[in-house]
């Protein structure tokens, strides 16, 4: 028996791989087995190739496997892009209708082919072949049928009896002709007994608009784009149902000017893009910044420049996200690294942004927007709504033709502040530089006053965990360092380090702007070396680390930008070869 293994399905997009896997992987979560799941898919809706890697095991993973213990293949173009994955003893599942074969230079994993797309057309449509293949899956990992009835009764119950019974029919004989090919070596796959507890299984976009909905948001206008559609998808089901609402606008630059607009009248609001979008929302980041209306950006990041890799893995939109905008404006920029961090972090998002009056960008990268994990239950009792310095009553009389001060100069650089229409509360709103009460003011005098108050607000910022730290104490020959989804599999390598005796600490930052400096500091002085893990090409994080740090001789980089995540051997090899050329045995 395993205590994990490795799953993948692959076919030509539009063929049903998403529908298999999301299958497969829901009836194992509710078993209560930890998952965690990525998909590669094409920029096109129909076509090209597609597959599903899902990781299954007793206990937490937060990353996708090194290698591969069963491959599901719908065609021979899954078997030759996938196979090298393959571990010795591996399994090749494939549908027989292609006459699947495996390379010359596979010797090490064993092909089973079974007539997916026969079983299912004597069944009523070739249609169900997915399921018979989910039934071949499940007997090689021991798991009985029947775990997948509700699962089926879920997808297909608004179709008919007749139709659940057909597709649970579909999934025994699939398991029936496996266990006949395999017979005694099913024991070698066969998965250690799960928990049995209940945990969500949802990927990072679906926790941040579940945050936004319990932090208040009532209102998001957005454009689609790969990969932040769901976040949108899921508030169109959602936000009517709490007295909100969607918009899809016309374009991202109408989308970000609405969402400051409804928070200027008190609503909170938020939009979601990515590289590109956000591209084009600048300007109106820039507008919120000297209006001082609070905001919340999502920027799901993906393979750029341009239109770039629009289904793939990236993180270049760091220093963008942070020095994009024209001029200087406060800004806060986020990034948590799993999904529960991606639920508590919007509803954050939200009060920082209200608390301090500006812009609050929160930065995933696909893998964790789109990649499914095993999540623990949320605890709504740490909800909390911090609306700042919002007047809320009654505003005292104003003299005369005098006008509020929404601008006011304060010392912490957080000035009060109305909705529209409350009495005495009247004022003036615009792009250009202004005096106290909103009027355009080209003073010198009055600009540094405004100027520097607006850049004085971030200076106290409040942020529970700036930084998530695993470390045994201070000092370590090797200190991580990463942002957003590269958590897990640094964690990975650090198991495999210390297994070589080799001290390692690891800080991944959650607050990427204003930089959490004095937090970090402690970690980098009592590194022999720095290794900052990241999905781009010129080291963004580790610049910014060396421009807020400095300690330059200490910071390498481990880059990855093909388009693909990074797998934990690769991590832990990389980081291990710095290790020996810098004279460590």
């Amino acid at each position: 028996m395993v205590q994990q293994l490795s799953w993948k399905v692959g076919g030509q997009q539009g063929e049903g791989i998403e529908s298999t896997g999301e299958i497969f992987s829901t009836a194992l979560n509710r078993l209560g087995y930890y998952l965690y799941g990525y998909r590669h898919f094409s920029s096109r809706i129909k076509g090209g190739h597609t597959n599903n890697k899902i990781r299954v095991s007793t206990t937490q993973v937060r990353s996708v496997s090194d290698d591969l213990d069963i491959l599901v293949a719908f065609d021979q173009e899954t078997i030759d892009v996938n196979v090298h994955e393959l571990r010795v003893g591996g399994v090749v599942i494939a549908d027989a209708k292609f006459n699947p074969s495996l390379p010359e230079t596979c010797t090490t994993a064993t092909l089973y082919a079974v007539p997916f797309t026969e079983i299912a057309t004597e069944l009523g449509t070739s249609l169900m072949k997915n399921m018979v293949a989910v039934g071949a899956s499940s007997a090689v990992l021991h798991i009985d049928t029947e775990v997948f009835e509700e699962v089926v009764l879920e997808i297909f119950g608004k179709k008919g009896q007749k139709v659940v019974q057909k597709n649970m029919e579909a999934i025994k004989k699939g398991a029936d002709y496996i266990r006949e090919q395999l017979g005694e070596q099913l024991e070698t796959m066969k998965l250690d007994p799960a928990d049995g507890k209940k945990r969500m299984f949802m990927i990072g976009n679906d926790a941040i608009a579940l945050g936004a909905l319990a932090g208040g948001a009532r209102f998001m206008p957005a454009y689609p784009i790969t990969p932040a559609s769901e976040i949108m998808e899921y508030l169109i089901k959602k936000l009517p149902q709490f007295g909100g609402t969607v918009i899809q606008t016309e374009d991202e630059i109408a989308a970000c000017t609405m969402a400051i607009g409804a928070n200027y009248a008190g609503v909170r609001a938020l939009t979601a893009s990515a590289g590109p979008g956000l591209s084009l929302m600048m300007e109106s980041i820039g507008l919120a910044g000297i209006t001082e209306q609070p905001v919340v950006i999502i920027d799901t990041q993906r393979g750029g420049p341009s239109t770039g890799l629009p289904t793939k893995q990236e993180q270049s939109d760091l220093m963008a996200m942070i020095y994009g905008t024209h001029g200087e404006i406060p800004k806060i920029v986020m990034a948590p690294s799993t999904v529960e961090e991606a639920f508590y972090d919007t509803i954050e998002a939200f009060n920082l942004a209200e608390e301090y009056q500006c812009p609050v960008i929160m930065l995933t990268d696909l893998q964790l927007s789109l990649g499914k994990q095993s999540v623990e239950p949320l605890d709504y009792n740490r909800v909390e709504i911090r609306r700042g310095k919002l007047h809320q009553g009654e505003l005292e009389e104003l003299e005369e033709k005098q006008y509020y001060k929404r601008y006011r100069v304060t010392e912490d650089g957080v000035s009060p502040r109305v909705i529209p229409g409350m009495k005495h509360g009247i004022h003036h709103v615009t792009g250009v530089e202004h005096d106290e009460t909103g009027k355009p003011s080209e003073s010198p005098v009055n600009r540094d006053d405004q100027m520097n108050k607006r850049l004085r607000k971030t200076k106290g910022i409040r942020f529970n965990t700036p930084i998530h730290v695993h470390s045994h104490e201070k000092e370590s020959d090797i200190l991580f360092v990463g942002f957003n989804s590269t958590r897990g599999v640094i964690e990975e390598a650090m198991e495999r380090l210390e297994q070589d005796g080799i001290r390692v600490n690891h800080a991944h930052i959650r607050l990427i702007h204003p930089f959490p400096t004095d937090e970090l500091l402690p970690y980098v002085q009592g590194a022999k070396k720095v290794v900052v893990v990241e999905n781009n090409a010129t080291g963004q994080l580790a610049n910014i680390l060396k421009m807020n740090i400095a300690s330059h001789d200490k910071i390498q980089s481990v880059l990855k930008y093909d388009g693909n995540p990074f797998l934990p051997q690769e991590v832990y090899a990389k980081s291990k070869e710095m290790f020996v050329l810098n004279g460590n045995v």
